[in-house]
């Protein structure tokens, strides 16, 4: 049967715009869920600050979820940001580097609990000072796919816009060049291919895949793209 699957949303994103992913999980079979995030649950970390208030709601989500399914182990699928995110959630670390997070628990340990991680889109390395703090805990204390023995890593790139330095391309190629110093390349739209990659992973490219849901174009949640990437989750 298969496992129960857990949807963390990206930066600043609600549950909300995840019902097409979630729903075409459920048609393929896995019982999917969303961490029930608000727009307002990530103010908190906003410049930089701790993520530990959206680690807090993915454990009590993938806790229920396992309660709910009689499963010990989940699916974990962490689009944009979500997918770093994530990274911290299986470590075995306190993730206690910003001051607000002394003294209070923030370790999860969650390698065990999660059979396959999958990342949409994630920009896994920034050279955006207001990320940079958190990103360099991930890579410096999780590089690449860190938990290998024990989760099946799958990170997806999307390829549909190639970032260029005109009036048309400029928000694409600053996006670009500020997550992997380079914005002439190929990506999703925010988040260029060899950001999305993660060493020791199986590292996929999907094409003409959007970074988020746009009216003329599909993206990683999008039915027909869920198809292809849910063949990877147990």
């Amino acid at each position: 049967m298969p496992l129960p699957t857990v949807i963390l949303p990206g930066y600043l994103a609600g549950a909300e715009p995840y019902q097409e992913m979630e729903l075409a999980l459920q048609k393929l079979g896995f019982p999917a869920v969303t961490v029930p995030l608000k727009r307002r649950d990530w103010l908190p970390t906003v410049g930089g600050r701790s993520v530990r208030p959206i680690l807090e709601q993915l454990d009590q989500t993938v806790r229920q979820a396992m309660a709910d399914h009689g499963s010990s182990t989940v699916n974990l699928v962490g689009h944009s940001a979500g997918g770093w995110i994530s990274r911290i959630y299986l470590g075995e670390k306190a993730y206690d580097i910003h001051p607000s997070d002394r003294g209070k628990s923030c370790l999860w340990s969650a390698h065990h609990q999660i059979t396959t991680l999958i990342t949409l889109g994630t920009p896994h390395m920034t050279q955006e000072r207001w990320t940079l703090k958190n990103l360099d805990f991930v890579n410096q204390t999780y590089p690449g796919a860190y938990y290998a023995n024990q989760v099946n890593y799958i990170c997806i790139a999307g390829k549909s816009v190639y970032g260029r330095q005109n009036w048309q391309g400029w928000f694409t190629y600053n996006s670009y060049k500020l997550t992997c110093g380079n914005g002439d390349c190929w990506g999703d739209g925010i988040t260029p291919i060899e950001a999305a990659h993660l060493e020791g992973a199986k590292n996929l490219v999907l094409d003409n895949v959007m970074h988020s849901p746009k009216p003329d174009g599909v993206w990683y949640g999008a039915s027909e793209v869920v198809d292809n990437w849910a063949t990877y989750l147990t």
